[in-house]
């Protein structure tokens, strides 16, 4: 069993994406599915579906490149942990990479991206920042 679900299904998206993968598989969760939700609205990576099996279900994430074969995903980090939980406001919204990478935040509107919440004026847990 994992402390941390959400931090072992970024490192499985960074090593795949080291490995220069097409897809990989994580075991599936509501939360999981909130945050490659929006990692497909922003364009990250280029989809997911849910695979059923006998116990939670897995999600296969397609992992997104350019056409020089590099990958659009260039760091993933783990912002909010579970000995650390890490909440802002709307105003207290990281800008990453001067609004070229997005925070990926858990609000009681579910899992949305900075320039959502900001857009819909809410705050909540900071999961991860991606550029």
């Amino acid at each position: 069993m994992w402390s941390d679900p959400v931090a072992d299904m970024l490192t499985r998206i960074r090593n795949a994406v080291r490995m220069r993968a097409r897809e990989v598989k994580v075991p599936a969760s509501n939360l999981k599915v909130g945050i490659a939700t929006v990692l497909q609205d922003e364009g990250y990576i280029e989809g997911f579906d849910r695979i059923d099996d006998a116990r939670q279900g897995l999600l296969r994430i397609r992992l997104k490149y350019d056409h020089r074969g590099e990958p659009v995903i260039h760091e993933l980090k783990r912002e909010s942990k579970a000995g650390r939980r890490v909440y802002r406001g709307v105003d207290e919204i990281p800008k990453v990479l001067n609004g070229l990478g997005i925070a990926i935040l858990s609000t009681n509107r579910g899992v949305l991206s900075d320039r959502k919440c900001k857009e819909i004026r809410v705050g909540g847990e900071l999961l991860c920042t991606v550029s």
